[in-house]
């Protein structure tokens, strides 16, 4: 992934995201990777509600997710994040967390999404938005 990053959004681990471990639920990585694409997309005009109410869906189709390090709670971090379109049909987001501030990487994914109309699959450049995303 490159450093050049589209997009990031700092956090804080909150207690309750721990497990008996003392550290981040591995679960907790996804939440904080989707409300970071959530936040993007939305700073991109991209309206979930409106879609939704066309019929249109914006969906997870794929997550693979690379752990480097544990997160504890107070840990202050940073999902940073790139997109790219993969054919007609796929977005991928390409999202790595780094604790702060020493920057160390401590989590890398890759999210594909597809967007659905009445449950079907569809191109890209026909949801409003996304012509111009990437």
């Amino acid at each position: 992934m490159s450093d050049n990053y589209q997009y990031e959004l700092e956090f804080s681990v909150r207690d309750y995201e721990c497990d008996l471990q003392g550290i981040v639920n591995n679960g907790v990585y996804l939440n904080y990777f989707e409300h970071a694409r959530h936040t993007f997309l939305n700073s991109k005009n991209i309206d979930f509600a409106g879609l939704h109410a066309e019929g249109i869906d914006l969906v997870v189709s794929r997550i693979e997710i690379d752990y480097k390090f544990s997160l504890t709670s107070g840990d202050i971090f940073v999902v940073r994040l790139n997109i790219q379109k993969e054919g007609l049909l796929r977005l991928v987001f390409e999202e790595d967390i780094y604790k702060l501030p020493e920057n160390k990487l401590v989590a890398r994914a890759k999210v594909i999404g597809v967007g659905l109309k009445r449950g079907r699959p569809m191109r890209l450049d026909e949801i409003a938005g996304f012509k111009d995303l990437v």
